[in-house]
This record gives C-alpha cells, sequence and structure tokens, in this order.
C-alpha cells in the first residue's frame, strides 16, 4: 500500500512539474508558431526561396522537438495511471517496478526540460567574451588569474567550445595581470554568465619562503558577444584610443611594432583591450566590438535591475564579495551562493566545473 501512494505522489509531482513547465514555455503559443510557419513554408511566394525555407524549417524543427516532448511526457504518465489502476484492481504489485522505471524515465525528461528552461532567453544562445582580472595580492593573485584561466579553457574545450584569446598581458613569475577569452559554442554566454563575480584564493603561497597562508583574489566577467545589428551607434569622440607594443611568451611571437590596442569608452568608462592580432587595425576592430558588447551587456543588466526593483549596490561586484572560495590548503572549495562545496579541488581546477555552474543557473544567479 505504501508503494502504491509512494507512486500515487510521483505522478502528481509529475504532473504538477508539467504544467507549470507548459506554462513557461508557453506551449499554446508555440502550437500557434507551427501553424505559422507552415503557412509561410507552403506560401506560393517563397517556393523558390530555398534559404527562406530552410530557415523555417530550422525554426520548425526546434519548437516541434519541445512539443512532441511533452506530448511524450503526458502520454506516459497516462499509460502509467492506467498501470497503476490495473495494479491495484488485479493485486499484482509486480506491475509497479515496471512503472517506477517507466517514471525514472520521464523525470529525466523532466530535468532536462528544467534545465533547457534556464536557457530560454534569446542572449543565452549567444557566444561570449571573458574577462580575467588580477585583484589584491600581487604576484600570488596573477598566479591565481592564471589559473583561472587554464580552468576555463579546460572547460570549454570538455563543452567543445572553440576558445580563442583576445588579449593576456603576463607577469614574468607565471602569472597574468589580465586576459579576455573568446569563447564560441551552443549557449556560452548561457552557461557562463553565473561565474562573473570575484574568486578567492586561498592557499599557502609558494611564492612566499615562509610558506604562509595567502588570500588573493580575480574577478572574473562574463559577457554576450552581439551583432552590430543590436549596437546602439558609438560616437567617434567618445572613445579614447591608445596603441602600444603586444606583450608575448618571447621569441617569434614578440610583437616589435605597437599593435596591441586598448580603448576606454569615455562616458561608462568601460575599457577593452586586443593584441591577438599583428594587425593593429584588426585589433581595433575586435577592441570596439568588445566595448558594443560590454555596453550592450551593461544596459541589459541595468534593465533587469529595474524591473526587479534591485537596489543598485547589489549588482557592484565588490573585493570581499567572492562568489567562491577556493581553499586550497583546506582541500575544500565553496560556492558562497549556492552552499555547494567539493573535494576534488583537482578536477575543479581541470574544467570540471558543470555540477556548480548548474546549481546556481537553476537558482538564479
Amino acid at each position: 500500500m505504501y508503494k502504491i501512494k509512494l507512486i500515487q505522489k510521483k505522478i502528481l509531482n509529475i504532473l504538477k512539474k508539467i504544467k507549470n513547465l507548459g506554462k513557461i514555455f508557453e506551449l499554446k503559443k508555440k502550437k500557434i508558431k507551427i501553424l505559422e510557419i507552415n503557412d509561410r513554408i507552403n506560401s506560393n511566394k517563397n517556393w523558390n526561396n530555398i534559404k527562406y525555407i530552410k530557415k523555417y524549417n530550422i525554426k520548425k524543427k526546434k519548437i516541434t522537438k519541445i512539443i512532441v516532448l511533452f506530448k511524450y511526457i503526458k502520454k506516459k504518465i497516462e499509460e502509467n495511471k492506467k498501470l497503476l489502476k490495473l495494479s491495484i484492481k488485479l493485486s499484482d504489485f509486480s506491475i509497479l517496478e515496471d512503472i517506477k522505471k517507466s517514471l525514472k524515465k520521464i523525470k529525466k525528461k523532466i530535468n532536462y526540460l528544467e534545465f533547457k528552461k534556464i536557457f530560454i532567453k534569446k542572449i543565452d544562445k549567444k557566444n561570449c567574451y571573458m574577462d580575467i582580472k588580477s585583484g589584491s595580492g600581487g604576484i600570488e593573485a596573477q598566479n591565481w588569474s592564471k589559473m583561472l584561466l587554464k580552468m576555463y579553457l579546460n572547460w570549454s574545450y570538455k563543452k567543445k567550445f572553440k576558445t580563442e584569446i583576445i588579449n593576456i598581458n603576463n607577469n614574468e613569475l607565471n602569472g597574468i595581470k589580465y586576459a579576455t577569452i573568446k569563447i564560441k559554442g551552443k549557449y556560452s554566454f548561457g552557461w557562463l554568465r553565473t561565474e562573473s563575480g570575484i574568486h578567492r584564493l586561498i592557499r599557502k603561497s609558494p611564492f612566499n619562503s615562509g610558506n604562509k597562508r595567502h588570500t588573493s583574489f580575480s574577478s572574473i566577467f562574463v559577457y554576450p558577444i552581439i551583432k552590430s545589428k543590436n549596437f546602439k551607434k558609438i560616437h567617434k569622440s567618445d572613445l579614447k584610443i591608445d596603441v602600444y607594443k603586444a606583450s608575448g611568451a618571447g621569441g617569434q611571437h614578440v610583437n616589435k611594432t605597437e599593435s596591441a590596442v586598448r580603448i576606454t569608452h569615455i562616458p561608462s568608462g568601460i575599457i577593452s583591450k586586443c593584441q591577438s592580432n599583428r594587425s593593429q587595425h584588426k585589433n581595433k576592430k575586435q577592441a570596439i566590438k568588445q566595448i558594443q558588447s560590454k555596453i550592450f551587456n551593461l544596459q541589459n543588466k541595468k534593465n533587469i535591475l529595474k524591473k526587479k526593483k534591485i537596489n543598485k549596490n547589489k549588482s557592484k561586484i565588490k573585493w570581499g564579495n567572492q562568489i567562491r572560495s577556493y581553499i586550497l590548503d583546506d582541500s575544500r572549495i565553496k560556492d558562497e551562493r549556492t552552499g555547494l562545496e567539493t573535494k576534488n579541488i583537482q578536477k575543479f581546477l581541470n574544467g570540471k566545473i558543470d555540477k556548480f555552474i548548474k546549481k546556481s543557473l537553476k537558482l538564479g544567479f
């Protein structure tokens, strides 16, 4: 009897979840959208326009996938309800095991939809830039920034995302003052947006002769790569452009000409740098794209804050307001927002950070 009640409870929970998810995914609107797309594809005007038909077929495929998944879950729930009634009627409790297995499969589909709803905003699909900047802690903080750079590059590789280091400022003692990475891949901004913030490192410093415990900080800032049609016009008078020699590893990689570019957007104080190309013109073009993306992201965040009526101070990232602490001498990494912890430091620093990212995304950070 207890098993039956437990299964009935699980079925009710799934039905509640699927109802809420249906509202979030706007199923009714999606069904109407499919009809509209079919009209566009079947219109006599568009029969010869292969690109147009291909574009709308892709849209149709994406929407249909979600609708079919909802139909599948609802169908399976109805099947399991009938099986449960049959089990009670025949007093055949062996059927309950089949129902439990089926509900597990349905739960996986529900989990997929629940995670998919996190990336429901159009901006989540974008590629992104990531800025890594050393904070307080001197050489130790610069070494920490390099460790973070390696961690996110490894994570991107595991996700099969393409990466390009747009800008980097190395020091002589195996560290970086700052770096900018371009990350290309499906939902790369959606995945990484909650990584923006202060990352605190606590460990016995290898740069200290007394091997004393040291605390250092690095900041991460993730912002989407936006197409030019979405940009607000930036006036040349609002930009301060500086050129300088690019730093490098030495030898053939040293750029002896002033090809690196630093651009400051005077009204906002936003700065972007690029030195990945030997051409000053290409670096300038890339730096302007970053400026535009940063301004777009800043404006988007302001709009969200206005809608939610959140105090402005809460949106500012300040030293000491870390989102995650990496306490290496205690073999522990703790996310300050979600409370999630891990002892697998080496795996984490090698890019196995999905569990932490998923948790923060699900909690809406």
